[in-house]
């Protein structure tokens, strides 16, 4: 797999992500749907967002992994939120596990009105390899 990033500015590396990524002899795709903090019994976290954002990373890694690929083959990420303002403080959480699998992504952001049940974040990614 060859992987390209393009970014006509510099500005969005402090933001953990890239303009566009190009992806060139893929053996695989992986579409993830959106990962929250819900637990292995189903059940929806009512903890606050710092905590909820952890399970949802710990619960994308887990749907990544089990399914063979590395998280470093994310290559698209959209964040759903109930709160941006809620989200902005823990946000370094989610760039730090990003530096750490030397993620190299898209990203959108958008803050809803509700996700289900009781959960304030939810990550949606694409992975290849």
């Amino acid at each position: 797999m060859e992987k390209r990033t393009v970014n006509p500015w510099k500005w969005q590396k402090e933001r953990s992500y890239s303009q566009a990524v190009e992806v060139k002899n893929v053996e695989a795709t992986l579409y993830c749907s959106g990962q929250a903090a819900i637990d292995p019994d189903g059940t929806s976290s009512n903890k606050d967002m710092k905590s909820q954002l952890e399970q949802a990373i710990a619960n994308l890694e887990e749907v990544i992994t089990t399914a063979g690929y590395e998280c470093k083959g994310i290559v698209r990420l959209n964040i759903y939120t109930t709160s941006e303002e809620e989200l902005w403080p823990h946000f370094p959480i989610l760039q730090e596990w990003i530096a750490k699998h030397q993620i190299e992504q898209t990203v959108t952001m958008l803050e809803v009105n509700r996700l289900f049940e009781t959960l304030k974040v939810e990550l949606e990614a694409t992975a290849v390899k």
